[in-house]
């Protein structure tokens, strides 16, 4: 195991561990796939014994009931297990809930991830067969789950056994360790939705000022509540004694920001609803809609120098956000001076107001959470690099999403990214005389062109390349919390 190494792990980079774990001791290579299970299990151990038994799955394989005298029943999740005595099950069960562990006895690692993703568990101890516990490697890693595989004695359907001693041993072992207890992004999910209900705003927002009515209305309006759950999650990672108060604190000016934002692009893009209901500009009318964006601006700004914190991180805080708001600016000028014909994407340029306005707005939540937790330089230039790969990534991914949709958008400028591909094309087979003539397309027969020229294939290997990015830059976080919750939130966006 290298000596600082930080989980997940890819299966490619689990397998050249295993082989040279077997190089070393000169062992045949019919071990190579058991290795790569010991390597991946070493690489997890240390997150595991950190998590509470209350907080870890055991998940068993129903084949080892025994097939001929079983008297447990079957229902959607797997098996329920009699009490019959006539396998080592129930014994297995009874000493996993004795610890406090959720347990099933199911196949496949599909539960168990959802089971993760959903907020009821941190960890996972499984026992499988070979093949299975091969299948898993990819899923299990994208999603971060932090899983101890125990290979069965023999492959087969039913009847089969495990090393009951071994098993006992990883499941009773237990070393707490703040650092290493990954946190559950699902409860803080909740956590931070709790933030935007009407009790809560009171706090903040107090007046019967009309202004500041239609403020707090847009903060409670609907939304995944992406960025302030980012900037909890950096916060909660890196703190040693996080506070109630400056998490909250943090989430809302977060949150101030972005509904501010929201605002403004709707008023720019002419929009008619967000989150199913009429847009403020069109139910109010675009001065009052304006003046409520500005309003919450200020009001970031007044909750963030308000904050209970150093100087020193005080000053760093407002750095961020600040050229944050210039930067998201300029891209967002930038997207407003292409003039929706075909000839104004280029793909250079569009990569770089990705940055500057998705990327961006993940970087100020990431970066202002972990400047209050006490995040390392080192750290904090990997989350900003991680910020820009994001950016770039979820916007193709959205460009992807709307040329794909059945509905297709009555407006072309809805995927830029593949336009400017497009543009790229045609422009590198000496087709520029072709513009024209697309131009004048409408959407379907549009479509028709893309299709045709594969561009959506092409989008989709930037798409791959960018997700490759933001993993590699993951990968140089030296903080073990955020870097499974990044890599969680990746696995159910991308």
């Amino acid at each position: 195991m290298q000596k600082g190494m930080l989980p997940p792990a890819d299966f490619s980079l689990l397998e050249e561990m295993a082989l040279e774990v077997l190089a070393n001791l000169s062992a045949d290579q019919e071990f190579l796939d058991f290795t790569i299970v010991l390597c991946g299990n070493e690489l997890w151990r240390d997150v595991i014994a950190a998590t509470p038994f209350e907080r870890r799955l055991l998940l068993l394989p129903q084949c080892l009931k025994n097939s001929k005298s079983c008297e447990g029943d079957m229902d959607s999740l797997g098996l329920i297990c009699a009490g019959c005595k006539a396998c080592q099950i129930d014994r297995v069960l009874s000493k996993a809930e004795a610890l406090g562990y959720t347990t099933l006895v199911a196949e496949g690692t599909t539960v168990a991830v959802g089971l993760v993703e959903e907020g009821a568990i941190d960890a996972v101890i499984g026992v499988s067969c070979m093949p299975v516990l091969q299948r898993s490697f990819e899923p299990v890693s994208r999603a971060a789950v932090p899983v101890m595989g125990l290979p069965l004695l023999h492959n087969g359907c039913e009847n089969t056994n495990v090393d009951y001693g071994w098993l006992f041993e990883e499941m009773h072992l237990l070393k707490p360790d703040d650092e290493k207890q990954p946190l559950s992004v699902s409860l803080l999910k909740d956590q931070v939705q709790d933030y935007f209900t009407e009790f809560t705003l009171q706090h903040y927002f107090n007046s019967n000022d009309e202004t500041e009515k239609l403020a707090k209305r847009m903060l409670i309006m609907g939304g995944q509540r992406i960025r302030p759950l980012l900037t909890v999650l950096a916060y909660r990672s890196y703190a040693s004694e996080s506070s109630d108060e400056l998490q909250a604190a943090l989430a809302l000016i977060i949150e101030c920001f972005h509904k501010a934002s929201l605002i403004h692009d709707d008023i720019e893009d002419d929009d008619d609803f967000r989150y199913d209901q009429e847009t403020l500009h069109r139910s109010h009318g675009i001065p009052v809609a304006i003046n409520v964006g500005d309003f919450l601006i200020g009001k970031g700004y007044q909750l963030l120098s308000s904050l209970q914190v150093s100087s020193d991180i005080l000053a760093k805080s407002l750095q961020v956000v600040s050229s944050s708001h210039v930067n998201l600016s300029k891209g967002q000028g930038a997207d407003l001076n292409l003039d929706g014909q075909l000839k104004s994407y280029a793909v250079d340029n569009l990569l770089h107001i990705f940055t500057q306005k998705t990327g961006e707005a993940v970087k100020v939540a990431l970066l202002l959470g972990a400047i209050n937790g006490g995040a390392s330089k080192g750290d904090l230039k990997c989350l900003e690099t991680f910020s820009d790969w994001f950016g770039i990534a979820y916007q193709i991914r959205d460009d992807l999403n709307e040329f794909r949709d059945d509905h297709q958008p009555e407006h072309t400028h809805h995927f830029p990214f593949l336009l400017a591909l497009l543009n790229e094309k045609l422009a590198a087979d000496g087709e520029t005389d072709r513009f024209v003539s697309i131009e004048q397309l409408d959407s379907e027969q549009l479509h028709q062109v893309l299709r045709e020229e594969e561009i959506d294939r092409r989008a989709d290997a930037f798409l791959k390349l960018y997700v490759d990015k933001c993993y590699y830059e993951l990968n140089q976080l030296r903080n073990l919390k955020l870097k499974l919750s990044l890599y969680g939130v990746m696995g159910k966006i991308f």
